[in-house]
């Protein structure tokens, strides 16, 4: 079992621990990008707004435990995301969104944490029409096992399939377990990883710590708390062709993402009713 650690970024009020990619693991299934948030409470003076911004070749996932974050894109979309639900955007080849701070919210202290997710689109799907979809918590299904409570937020496990639409198995599943339960992770995946957000986790016989990631071997394992935990579980189908990140863009190829670059630079994106006069500049420099 390989274990990853992050690192931890603060963003002026709240810290971010960025898991995914990592030096040892740029991807798990189709997971190429995992940022976990808070938890946190912010001051009356402070919001979260990141301004309009671009993505290709990806799909976005946010899931909240606590607080709202108002989405607002390229399409017209606006929707404000609350615990529980899932806000799922495919870039395909092309997106613009902003997330803010609901005006609910400004002015007075409130509480954020969550997790933001982005998944690599397959070959076939990279220059897909842009779609947002917006899944209430209650259209997620819902189990317990073991005496863990769980909620499949995409993709298949444990028998059940969430609605979300995904372009390739998927894992990826909210794990609330109490200290002395245990559950075995399902086999169907071909990669598998647990990240820990809280509490204590023993992972056949190796102990995981909150704030870190866990690379599954293939077979069966099985998760314990020791504490009372709470965890996702995520994978899927491993990526047959490696996938380039920079800055917002994710591509099968260099020149896709360099051309994103362009487009963002020359404002040949389309802008965010509602949110048009603020944006990203696109960065000066580019990592290898």
């Amino acid at each position: 079992m390989q274990i990853l650690r992050g690192k931890s970024h603060d963003l002026g009020g709240f810290a971010v621990r960025r898991m995914l990619p990592a030096p040892q693991q740029r991807m798990v299934g189709p997971f190429i990008f995992f940022d976990h948030f808070g938890p946190a409470t912010l001051a009356p003076d402070v919001a979260m707004d990141v301004r309009p911004h671009p993505h290709i070749g990806l799909a976005t996932v946010t899931y909240l435990y606590e607080g709202a974050i108002m989405h607002r894109d390229s399409l017209g979309c606006a929707e404000e995301i609350r615990p529980g639900d899932i806000n799922w955007m495919i870039a395909g080849g092309g997106i613009v969104h902003s997330e803010r701070t609901p005006a609910s919210l400004r002015g007075r202290s409130f509480a954020l944490h969550g997790l933001q997710c982005w998944l690599a689109l397959p070959d076939a799907h990279e220059d897909d029409a842009a779609e947002f979809f917006h899944y209430p918590a209650s259209d997620l299904p819902q189990l317990d096992v073991a005496g863990a409570r769980l909620r499949v937020l995409a993709g298949d496990a444990f028998g059940r399939r969430s609605p979300v639409k995904v372009h390739q198995p998927t894992l990826y599943v909210d794990v609330l377990m109490p200290a002395g339960s245990g559950i075995a992770v399902p086999e169907e995946h071909e990669e598998r990883a647990v990240y820990l957000l809280s509490g204590e986790l023993d992972i056949d016989g190796n102990a995981l710590a909150a704030g870190e990631m866990a690379l599954l071997r293939s077979g069966e394992c099985v998760l314990r708390a020791t504490r009372d935990c709470l965890l996702v579980l995520l994978g899927g189908q491993r990526f047959g062709v490696p996938r380039h990140i920079w800055w917002n863009f994710v591509a099968s190829n260099r020149e896709r993402i360099d051309r994103a670059g362009e487009r963002w630079r020359n404002r040949d994106f389309p802008t965010v009713p509602g949110d048009e006069v603020e944006f990203i500049p696109l960065p000066e420099e580019r990592s290898a």
